[in-house]
C-alpha cells in the first residue's frame, strides 16, 4: 500500500509539471508498466482530480480543472512562494476581507517544515509592496491562529496589554479580523465584560487556545466597521498625546447608548456623571470629540496649556465669523 501511494504521489507531481504527458514516458520515469500507469491514473481520478486521458500513439494524460479543487503538492520553494503571497495579499486589504487569505495562510503555514517558516518570515519582512506603510509588527503565525479561530468559532484566553500599559487578561469569543491604519484589529465578545471589544493583535501575548466552541452572536457589518474604525482611530493618538478627559453630566449607560463603540475608555465619575477620554496630538481632534457630546449635556475638561488657549482661540474666531454678516456674494 506504501508503495502503492508513493507511486501516485509521484505520478501527480508529474502531471502538476506539464500539460500533456505520454503514457510510456510516464511508465519509464516511474519504473512500471503502462498498465499500472493506469490503474494509477484510475486512483487518483477517485480522489478527485481530473486526470485526461487521450488515446492512440501520441497518446498520454494530462491534469485538466475540475469543479472542486483537490489536494496539491508543493515544492518547498513553491510553498515558500505561495505563503509569501498571502501574506503580502492580507497587507494589502482584499476586497473580500483578511480572513480568507489568513486561514488558507495559517493552513500553509503549519504543515510547513520550521526551517520553511523561518526562512518565510525573513523574506515577508523584506518584501513590501510599494504604498504599503509599516506598521505594528505581528507574527503571522499569531494572526493565522486567531484567524483560525474566527472560522471555528473557538474561544481564547489572552494577555492585553492596553495603550496605557495596564496588562489585563481577557476570555473572548473571537469574531473577525481586520486591518486598519498599519495594525490589526481582533473584534470580539469580551466574556467577562459582557459587551463587544477590539484589541490591537501586536499587543496581544500568551495566546491560549480553549477548544470550546461558541454560537457567534449577532451583529451588522456596518457595526463591525464602526467599532474597527473607533478602535483605529484611538490607536492613532500617540504616547505624546495629553491625557485629556471630559465629564459630562450624563450617567455612563447613556452615554453608552448614545455613543456606542465610541465610548470605549468611558468611566462612571459619580453623580451620574461620565468620564469620557478625548485626548489627542492635535487639539482639533479633541474639538471634534467634545462637538460629539449631546446637545444640551453640561460638560467640563481638563484640557492643559498651550492645547486649552489654542482651542479658546479657535472657537472664538468661529463665534466671531458667526456673529458677522456673511459676506456678499460676487455679482
Amino acid at each position: 500500500m506504501a508503495d502503492t501511494t508513493e507511486r501516485a504521489l509521484a505520478l501527480l507531481d508529474l502531471l502538476q509539471t506539464h500539460r500533456h504527458w505520454p503514457g510510456r514516458e510516464l511508465a519509464r520515469r516511474l519504473g512500471v508498466t503502462e498498465r499500472t500507469v493506469r490503474r494509477d491514473v484510475g486512483r487518483l481520478r477517485g480522489l478527485g482530480y481530473r486526470v485526461e486521458s487521450t488515446p492512440g500513439v501520441d497518446g498520454g494524460y494530462r491534469l485538466a480543472a475540475g469543479s472542486t479543487l483537490p489536494p496539491l503538492l508543493l515544492t518547498d520553494e513553491e510553498a515558500v512562494a505561495i505563503a509569501i503571497g498571502l501574506r503580502l495579499a492580507a497587507t494589502q486589504r482584499l476586497a473580500d476581507g483578511p480572513q480568507t487569505t489568513l486561514t488558507a495562510l495559517a493552513k500553509l503555514e503549519q504543515v510547513l517544515a520550521p526551517a520553511l517558516r523561518t526562512r518565510i518570515n525573513a523574506l515577508a519582512d523584506a518584501v513590501r509592496p510599494s504604498g504599503v506603510a509599516r506598521g505594528s509588527v505581528v507574527s503571522g503565525a499569531v494572526l493565522g491562529e486567531l484567524a483560525l479561530a474566527c472560522r471555528d468559532h473557538e474561544r481564547l484566553r489572552f494577555r492585553y496589554t492596553a495603550a496605557s500599559g495596564e496588562v489585563t487578561e481577557r476570555r473572548v469569543e473571537p469574531l473577525t479580523l481586520a486591518p486598519a491604519d498599519r495594525h490589526w484589529y481582533l473584534l470580539c465578545w469580551d466574556l467577562d465584560r459582557e459587551d463587544w471589544r477590539t484589541f490591537r493583535v501586536d499587543r496581544l501575548s500568551e495566546l491560549a487556545h480553549t477548544y470550546l466552541r461558541f454560537e457567534p452572536r449577532q451583529i451588522s457589518q456596518e457595526e463591525i466597521e464602526e467599532r474597527v474604525l473607533a478602535a483605529s482611530s484611538a490607536s492613532s493618538w500617540t504616547p505624546r498625546a495629553p491625557a485629556v478627559d471630559v465629564v459630562m453630566d450624563l450617567d455612563l449607560p447613556a452615554v453608552r447608548e448614545y455613543f456606542g463603540p465610541w465610548s470605549q475608555g468611558a468611566t462612571d465619575d459619580g453623580g451620574g456623571r461620565t468620564r469620557w477620554p478625548v485626548g489627542s496630538v492635535e487639539v482639533r481632534d479633541t474639538m471634534v470629540a467634545m462637538s460629539w457630546i449631546p446637545e444640551g449635556v453640561p460638560y467640563t475638561t481638563d484640557l492643559p496649556e498651550p492645547s486649552r488657549s489654542q482651542l479658546r482661540e479657535i472657537l472664538v474666531r468661529m463665534l466671531a465669523a458667526l456673529d458677522a454678516p456673511p459676506p456678499a456674494k460676487p455679482h
